[in-house]
């Protein structure tokens, strides 16, 4: 059975989808049930999309601005935009018993990035299992420590509301300093920060390892996403460690054991999940950059994060060491990367950097703000990750538009967009080639 019959490209089915969605989320948190008192549309778009693209920003504190109900819409917005608008929509129709179509499946391929159509249907309900079965998971755990602080209604609910929203990289929380009063506990940093790199890994590596069991029979996707995302998570806590640890507004008012936890919480929430456990409006500049440049990054492919993803950055490097060492082809772990990887990555990060450019130029204009707040809030909305330094609730009508459209932008992918507005032009004709003059 179809459940869609409107002639479109793949990729322009995914814009009307989340199109839809922020028409439907907008209009149930401006209902007089969703809020304490009443917000403008603007702002109930901007949470909105801030929910089902996973990125955390803002304009209203969650927790004092939005009732139960209104809390549970955004829970459900995170919860559909991490899983997926298409995986939610087929996991349904699984369930009520209709069969999927071809057109579909590959409308599914393009939501979860992944480049065969084979599996596909199988994927997406391991997705669905092993979703629920972390987010349970880290529930279970946060309320040891929640519930004897909070209470048993307060404290389940506390621990209810941020497994999801840290299992779909979201950052939202029902505090207005965010995680900076569990700063000290390793319960909460620990717990938080495996469901954020659980979430953000990816969900084929994790079928390739439960299918797998070995390392040395993993895809080479895997191999890289677990490699580097250890090594991205180490190099960003030493970094942070190394320029914070005498910022007495950061972490120079912790203990040693104190100020490595959070330079390693900082480290992996700044991939995509937008938690804090320090004030990120007092890191210095250098951190700042190094920050930046992680949300620019990402997390990895078919994951709750965006930003570029990991692997297009690596795949852009190992292009440049190609070049360098003037190699044929790149080898890695005995196997061949493709010249359309790079092709693909370049163009990738390019799109990426153009339309963040554009935005930082109109946000310039249109804000009174230091650059580098309007970079960061750019980055932040891009990368989904929702980290501040404090533009955020004073951005004009126009600059929430703006940081809407890059939210938008950073979950659905540069090709994704760039395929929806581009037309297909096969040519059939064949120029003879002519070099031209680089560098």
């Amino acid at each position: 059975m179809r459940f869609f019959s409107i002639r479109m490209s793949p990729p322009q089915l995914l814009v009307l989808l989340f199109l839809s969605l922020t028409v439907i989320g907008t209009i149930l948190l401006k209902l007089p049930i969703a809020t304490t008192t009443p917000i403008s549309w603007i702002n109930a778009c901007f949470t909105t999309v801030s929910a089902f693209t996973v990125t955390g920003l803002g304009v209203v504190d969650t927790g004092t601005t939005f009732t139960l109900f209104g809390q549970l819409v955004i829970l459900t917005l995170i919860q559909v935009g991490g899983l997926g608008i298409m995986s939610f929509a087929v996991l349904i129709f699984i369930v009520l018993g209709k069969k999927i179509s071809w057109k579909n499946r590959i409308l599914l391929q393009q939501a979860l990035n992944q480049t065969n159509v084979g599996g596909i249907i199988r994927l997406a309900k391991a997705l669905l299992i092993y979703s629920i079965g972390v987010e349970l998971l880290a529930m279970v755990f946060l309320s040891l420590e929640w519930v004897p602080e909070y209470g048993w209604k307060k404290g389940l609910y506390a621990s209810f509301f941020h497994s999801i929203s840290a299992f779909n990289n979201a950052g939202f929380s029902i505090w207005p300093d965010s995680l900076i009063r569990h700063a000290a506990s390793p319960l909460v940093n620990l717990v938080i920060t495996s469901v954020i790199i659980l979430g953000g890994i990816g969900f084929t590596v994790v079928v390739d390892i439960w299918t797998k069991r070995r390392f040395s029979r993993l895809s080479l996707h895997s191999k890289l996403m677990i490699i580097f995302t250890f090594i991205f998570n180490l190099v960003g806590m030493l970094a942070i460690y190394g320029l914070e640890r005498n910022n007495i507004n950061t972490l120079g008012k912790l203990n040693e054991g104190e100020k490595i936890l959070a330079a390693y919480f900082q480290s992996v929430t700044t991939r995509t999940a937008g938690f804090d456990t320090v004030d990120i409006a007092n890191l210095t500049e250098p951190t700042l950059l190094v920050i930046i440049l992680f949300m620019f990054i990402g997390a990895g492919s078919a994951s709750t994060g965006g930003g570029i993803k990991l692997t297009t950055f690596l795949v852009i490097v190992l292009g440049v060491i190609k070049f360098l060492k003037e190699q044929d082809t790149i080898v890695i772990f005995r196997k061949a990367i493709e010249d359309k990887a790079i092709v693909k990555a370049i163009a990738i990060t390019l799109i990426s950097i153009m339309f963040s450019f554009v935005a930082i130029l109109t946000l310039s204009i249109t804000e009174k703000a230091p650059l580098m707040q309007i970079v960061f809030e750019v980055f932040s909305a891009f990368g989904t990750v929702g980290l501040t330094i404090g533009l955020t609730t004073a951005l004009t009508f126009t600059g929430k538009c703006i940081i809407i459209f890059m939210m938008f932008f950073g979950k659905l992918g540069p090709l994704t967009l760039a395929f929806t507005l581009a037309r297909k032009n096969v040519v059939k004709i064949k120029y003879p080639s002519e070099d031209i003059l680089t560098g």
